[in-house]
């Protein structure tokens, strides 16, 4: 167990530094400055500005200072939020993003694996229809889209729940539903496919012979085989989840981390988007090997050393 953690913390370390490396040099090879908006600044005050961010350095020189300084938790100073340091906007922007990801996150997985298992038992039946079809739905349709249907259905139409914001439980409903629904899509689809082929192996028709309830040996026994393969994607799909608040965020005017990043982006806030990038793939690499910790412990013929027994 400690030899496979170690090597997976090695793995995220090269990772991080590759993913820095990249946004780091793409950032720098995009056309425009930082600093030049709709009114020309004086040559001074540009180069003053320059010199403030270190942008008068060489791009290399930037780099392996911004990583040192990465290292002891200073992503540097905001460049269009004038005088705060990044991780105090990301302080402050994450619980709200972590807080949808985390809501969407537990109703996709609850409802995938309900509609799954529930169109894998009534097969052929309407209830598998429908299953298949909200899944189908889900996989089509871009969160974007789906958010702003349901703002003009519920919200604006049927005025059930607010469109935008994040104030209340009602305020959480709408973002989160738009947020989950393309996972509930993927996990139903591989739960049903899963609990299919499990339904048909031999032990199930041996816990029937032996007059087990039906409620007993789906729940029992071949739900919890059934979902290994949900558990092995849920790393994915949470990292799906997380970036997609990007988009989700704009539309209900959330204040999370993801409206942050797009504001960063759209003003080439170097510093801005360097720092979110790096946190959301720390952040994403560790719920990942949270998962394969996971999957090690629901099912004991896994070897975390590697392979399977």
């Amino acid at each position: 167990m400690a030899k496979y953690i170690a090597k997976r913390i090695g793995y995220a370390i090269i990772t991080l530094f590759v993913l820095s490396l990249l946004t780091f040099f793409m950032m720098r090879a995009l056309p425009g400055d930082p600093f030049i908006g709709e009114r020309a600044l004086p040559d001074a005050t540009m180069e003053a500005l320059r010199a403030k961010y270190g942008l008068d350095k060489s791009t290399w020189e930037q780099f392996f200072l911004y990583i040192g300084n990465a290292l002891h938790g200073d992503f540097g100073i905001s460049m269009s939020f004038e005088g705060r340091e990044i991780s105090e906007i990301i302080g402050e922007a994450f619980p709200y993003s972590f807080d949808l990801g985390i809501r969407a996150l537990i109703f996709a997985t609850v409802m995938g694996i309900l509609l799954g298992t529930l169109a894998a038992v009534k097969r052929g039946t309407a209830w598998d229809t429908i299953s298949m079809l909200i899944a189908i739905i889900g996989v089509s349709i871009p969160s974007f889209l789906i958010g702003a249907l349901l703002q003009y259905i519920l919200g604006v139409k049927l005025k059930w729940l607010p469109i935008t914001g994040w104030k209340s439980f009602q305020h959480t409903l709408l973002p989160s539903f738009a947020l989950s629904f393309s996972s509930i899509a993927t996990i139903s689809r591989l739960m049903r496919t899963s609990m299919l082929d499990v339904l048909g192996q031999d032990y199930i028709k041996t816990a029937k012979s032996k007059g087990l309830s039906q409620s007993k040996i789906i729940w029992k026994h071949a739900v919890r085989n059934a979902i290994m393969p949900v558990i092995t994607v849920l790393g994915p799909i949470a990292a799906g989840v997380l970036t997609g608040t990007f988009v989700i965020e704009n539309i209900f005017a959330i204040p999370g981390l993801g409206k942050m990043f797009v504001l960063g982006v759209q003003q080439q806030d170097y510093t801005l988007i360097s720092g979110t990038t790096l946190f959301y793939g720390a952040f994403l690499i560790f719920a990942c090997l949270i998962v394969d910790l996971l999957y090690g412990l629901i099912d004991p013929r896994v070897k975390l050393t590697g392979g399977k027994e």
